[in-house]
């Protein structure tokens, strides 16, 4: 193990907020001398802290495969058998406090909720989070619903969004639902497109943005690309460009993978970090013109969208229980629409009108 590796390993917050994708995918290859046993029971001597019945509900919601293909929990395992599972992540040890807390809910039926989130709320209680987040919101909606296995309704978490990060989630009321929905992220079979302002000019009308995306050596908070591989985990970022304004365009992001601050980090990565996005340098001004006029205009857009750009649009995926397609979009949010609106009146009556502009910053400032 490499120093950075255990780094990273050693230090818990990291490995809680690695994925915005929140599964736990495990793969086992049997030995030689391995006697017929049960899937469940060979899975749990190998798994710590997961219960049979947790392990029964994935072989039921089709998550353990053997040699690629999905099996029962009493499939009886064979020498050199390749087996895997996929479990929705763990629900964090910490008490879930009930508040009645407006929530924007788009959909809800006996198995899941979609919920359109507002920028500023913390999605899960945590360190210096424990009160005010969308967990505690739904705590305090499922409040009245039936006891499942003696025990009050959960959310069930299965990917998350930043803070000030608006937009769709998507969240599992039952155990089962959970464990097929971490399934269908993990096999890639979750459509989302985001919205995002970035700043300077995006020269390809669509393209692929490639690199491992892992926490940085040098600033914990901040999510760095790795293009060679060597620390962090495969991210695979599609855009294509909705609008340009001369000096920011707004962009369609499609997640291939589901990394922390994916589209922030990666966009930051190729030059075009998102408006007003403090974490990656988006909070200055990077492109346009000297003139007072101007930095008053791109104050007066801070002001207006006081957070970074970027909203959870779209979300596509197939019902964990019925099967069936299912997709929904939301509006972008009043700051946003205002944000774009500003852009559009200034690229349309002022941008080219003065007299020699000249680009302030060719590219961003490194970070570290």
């Amino acid at each position: 193990m490499t120093e950075s590796d255990k780094f990273f390993e050693e230090d818990p917050l990291l490995q809680e907020q690695d994925e915005q994708e929140m599964y736990e995918h495990y793969r086992f290859v049997a030995d030689k001398g391995q006697g017929f046993l049960r899937v469940d029971k060979f899975l749990m001597a190998r798994m710590e802290n997961t219960s049979r019945n947790k392990i029964q509900n994935a072989a039921k919601a089709g998550n353990i495969l053997v040699n690629d293909e999905p099996v029962k929990s009493n499939y009886k395992v064979k020498p050199l058998d390749v087996v895997s599972i996929v479990l929705a992540f763990p629900p964090r040890e910490i008490e879930l406090i009930p508040q009645d807390i407006p929530i924007n809910i788009l959909y809800e039926d006996d198995d899941l909720l979609l919920v359109n989130k507002e920028a500023g709320m913390v999605v899960h209680p945590g360190h210096g989070n424990y009160t005010g987040t969308l967990v505690n919101a739904l705590v305090f909606h499922f409040k009245d619903l039936p006891m499942q296995n003696n025990e009050p309704v959960k959310p069930g978490l299965v990917h998350r969004i930043d803070k000030n990060t608006s937009g769709i989630l998507l969240i599992a009321k039952t155990e089962l639902a959970q464990t097929r929905l971490a399934k269908l992220f993990f096999d890639r079979r979750i459509d989302r497109l985001y919205y995002a302002l970035v700043w300077g000019d995006v020269k390809q009308e669509e393209g692929t943005i490639t690199g491992h995306i892992g926490r940085s050596l040098k600033n914990r908070q901040v999510m760095e690309v790795f293009p060679d591989g060597e620390h962090g985990k495969h991210a695979v970022t599609h855009y294509k460009v909705l609008e340009r304004f001369g000096y920011v365009t707004l962009v369609e992001c499609k997640l291939e993978t589901g990394r922390t601050h994916q589209i922030r980090a990666h966009f930051r990565y190729i030059g075009h970090p998102l408006f007003n996005d403090e974490t990656y340098g988006g909070d200055r001004i990077l492109k346009g013109t000297t003139f007072t006029r101007y930095k008053q205009f791109i104050q007066n857009c801070f002001k207006v969208c006081p957070r970074h750009a970027l909203h959870a649009k779209t979300l596509g995926f197939l019902h964990p229980i019925t099967g069936k397609p299912m997709f929904f979009e939301s509006v972008l949010p009043d700051d946003m629409q205002q944000l774009l609106e500003k852009w559009r009146h200034y690229a349309k009556h002022k941008a080219y009108e003065e007299e020699g502009p000249t680009d302030v910053d060719t590219s961003a400032e490194p970070l570290d």
